[in-house]
């Protein structure tokens, strides 16, 4: 249970980035921290005490097993977040290189 709320934690820590903060780094870097969270909760829901690696064998396999769905589906996710993140990187280089500075606030300022 202690996992759970430090998952919940690191994700709140994440979105506090992401919504209290001006730089736009730094928003994207809480938007990361928030993902890596999310992707970590995936794991621990599909986490079972004792048990085995989904990998059967001829003749029959532990009866016990991890769930492998959701570590797939973590996977995906992870190749899709370090797309995005490289995209929001790019498009934050770009709107530095017109504007001159991250602050969000300044760049709704200039409108240009």
């Amino acid at each position: 249970m202690t996992q759970y709320f430090l998952c919940f934690v690191l994700f709140c820590v994440g979105l506090y980035g992401m919504l209290a903060k001006r730089n736009l780094v730094k928003i994207i870097l809480g938007l990361v921290v928030a993902e890596a969270a999310v992707n970590l909760l995936f794991v621990l829901v599909a986490y079972r005490t004792g048990a085995f690696a989904p990998i059967v064998e001829a003749g029959g396999g532990p009866t016990r097993m991890v769930d492998p769905l959701p570590h797939a589906l973590v996977l995906t996710a992870i190749v899709i977040g370090l797309a995005t993140t490289a995209l929001m990187i790019a498009i934050a280089m770009r709107i530095y290189a017109h504007y001159g500075t991250y602050d969000i606030e300044e760049v709704r300022e200039l409108k240009g």
